[in-house]
């Protein structure tokens, strides 16, 4: 593929806009369960994170691998509705607030390193931002973390899979990123961490993809016709040798 210097890059969010911990869903159910007000057969936290996990298994979202295949989105609200209902605990929470409460407490994240500096960068630089990521946290509170991370942030809008049914690697979820940014394929560049999801995923919608290896949290394949990047002072210099 031919780049041009993007008039938009758009960033995925975990492990390339924000760093987050090692997951932990033991310690986010535990948070969710302090709010517990009916526990019908007095369940503990491992044994609701243990019936969570074994659906998870059987629909494909526990390993990462299978997970970047999947094309349909699941969000979270209809997994945790089922889970505590069959479990027999009853919460006096929102479900907004249950994906907050568990995310807060299963994998905090800050900004992976230089983040903040790119993004001041790119605003003087002229180049539009946002944000399409995978996830299955309600689109409120997704956007809650990222404004909370990043309160200076110029980012055109921020796009959770979990309002729009499709994930990445479909192309559908990023014809719709083009569409809110008003921008034809070419004109847009993609950096995530994923080989599926974030590289091949932009490439079959025609976006301009950048392999983002900082993070590099799991074992992937290697591929060679892709600009990899460790480091956001790199993309700079990348930017910076680029014609309009």
């Amino acid at each position: 593929m031919h780049m041009n210097k993007p008039k938009m890059i758009l960033f995925d969010y975990g492990q390339t806009l924000v760093a987050e911990r090692l997951f932990s869903g033991l310690a986010g159910t535990k948070a969710v369960m302090e709010h517990a007000v009916e526990n019908r057969y007095n369940r503990t936290p491992e044994e609701v994170q243990a019936k969570a996990d074994e659906l998870n298994g059987e629909i494909g979202r526990k390993d990462p691998i299978s997970r970047s295949k999947m094309t349909i989105e699941i969000p979270n609200h209809m997994f945790t509705g089922y889970l505590y209902e069959f479990m027999g605990i009853k919460l006096d929470i929102t479900a907004e607030e249950i994906d907050r409460i568990f995310w807060d407490a299963a994998s905090p994240g800050e900004p992976t390193k230089g983040m903040p500096e790119l993004l001041e960068f790119l605003w003087q630089q002229g180049i539009r931002t946002a944000v399409l990521s995978n996830i299955t946290y309600a689109g409120s509170v997704v956007k809650e973390r990222i404004n909370r991370l990043f309160p200076d942030n110029h980012f055109e809008f921020i796009l959770p899979t979990s309002d729009y049914l499709f994930r990445k690697p479909s192309p559908h979820i990023f014809k719709l990123a083009l569409e809110k940014a008003g921008l034809k394929p070419e004109e847009v560049w993609y950096i995530g961490d994923n080989l599926l999801c974030d590289v091949y995923g932009a490439r079959s919608a025609g976006l301009y993809p950048i392999w983002y290896r900082g993070a590099n949290d799991f074992p992937q394949p290697d591929c060679d016709d892709v600009i990899k990047i460790y480091d956001w002072e790199r993309l700079k210099e990348i930017l910076t040798d680029t014609e309009d």
